[in-house]
């Protein structure tokens, strides 16, 4: 019977979940809320219970924050192509462990159309971020590492951190994509010792290799066809040369190509331990024992497609859910032009927010209206009761 399902205590957002994601919109947070509003004006009246998610990109920090009542530090460091700039950082469990979005520090975000270029945009703020965690006495630093304007490997965090890279000429290597193509050798005896005290985890949500990161990532982030194939033999020197003065196999890591090779250098480096970052997220947030209690789940997508139901955020809640026999809700911006319901049998039903069809930068303008009105009518069907 649908009025059985009168308590309603469980919401997930995926934020961004892929590239139409309601990135540019509204955050995780922001987004639950909305559901939330929309819910409570209805006459179900339900319960509701805010659990956010995220996978390691763009909105983790704000949503560990949330979720763990963190505090939001703030650290003035060098963005992707070395200009100053402020970026967050969260410090959770009294302090004794770091929340770091790379691209506070290191992301597209940062830059426009014009200064993509992967030869120049390093990491470097990004390891800077990490000092500062470290000099507010964190001893755990969880790194997510979407959204990100660099290809170099990860070189930019370890140059940072204390790391000497050098060219043969024993010079120290340029920023970017270039120094990795000359890179030569690898000094980390001036490495931050407090860093073999602390526990570096990095979740993500892709699992590319180094060795063919570039092909993938690397057009989006400027880099034309001809970087594209050096960049690739450039990752093939730098893992051989990690193997030899580091003892560790990088160039077919499983997740190591995120961000263009940060999470390798952080595994080579400083022996981080990479993760699936919708499950270990789900796991610091509390999602299990929240989802016990719920009978019915609601999650978004901006653009449902085959991507999402690879295990991205809104698919993995959901089969969560489905594992235990609860009913599931997509709110969707888009459903993809081949949909067929055997694609997306976990979701028990997948409604499109948008109340007409817009260009995709008006949609964006009214995502929070628009979620509440789709949430507002969900509460009111739910309601409904047989004659």
């Amino acid at each position: 019977m649908v009025h059985s399902i009168l308590t309603l205590n469980l919401f997930s957002f995926e934020y961004p979940n892929s590239p139409n994601a309601f990135k540019g919109s509204l955050d995780a947070v922001q987004a639950a809320q909305a559901i939330q509003r929309g819910l409570e004006k209805s006459q179900l009246r339900p319960s509701c219970i805010l659990q956010p998610i995220a996978d390691g990109g763009d909105g983790m920090l704000d949503v560990m924050l949330a979720q763990a009542n963190g505090r939001k530090m703030y650290a003035t460091v060098e963005d992707p192509l070395g200009r100053p700039v402020k970026a967050a950082y969260g410090l959770i469990q009294d302090g004794k462990t770091a929340v770091i979005e790379m691209a506070e520090a290191s992301g597209l975000r940062l830059l426009s159309a014009e200064e993509r270029d992967p030869r120049k945009t390093s990491t470097y703020g990004t390891g800077q971020l990490i000092l500062e965690a470290l000099n507010q006495g964190a001893r755990e630093i969880i790194v997510g590492v979407g959204g990100s304007a660099t290809v170099d490997g990860g070189l930019g965090i370890v140059q940072a951190l204390g790391g000497k890279l050098t060219d043969k000429n024993g010079n120290e290597i340029p920023r970017g994509a270039d120094g990795l193509a000359v890179l030569h050798a690898v000094d980390v005896s001036g490495m931050d010792g407090r860093l073999s005290n602390c526990q570096v985890t990095v979740p993500c949500d892709v699992t590319n290799t180094l060795v063919g990161a570039a092909e993938v990532f690397g057009p989006q982030k400027g880099a034309s066809p001809e970087l594209v194939a050096e960049i690739e033999q450039n990752f093939l020197g730098y893992s051989d040369l990690v193997k030899e003065e580091l003892r560790k196999e990088i160039a077919y890591l499983p997740r190591g190509g995120a961000a263009g090779g940060v999470s390798a250098a952080l595994y080579a480096f400083f022996n981080a331990e990479l993760v699936n970052g919708t499950e270990y997220l789900l796991a610091k947030t509390g999602f299990e024992s929240d989802l016990q209690e719920a009978n019915l789940l609601i999650t978004t997508e901006g653009a449902l497609d085959q991507q999402t139901q690879g295990g991205k955020g809104p698919f993995y809640v959901a089969h969560r859910a489905k594992e235990q026999n609860k009913p599931v809700i997509m709110l969707v911006g888009s459903v993809p032009s081949d949909y067929s319901p055997e694609d997306y049998s976990t979701y028990d039903a997948i409604l499109p927010i948008g109340p007409r069809p817009q260009p995709l930068d008006e949609a964006l303008q009214h995502t929070v209206e628009n979620l509440e009105r789709t949430a507002y009518q969900i509460g009111n069907l739910l309601i409904i009761k047989k004659p």
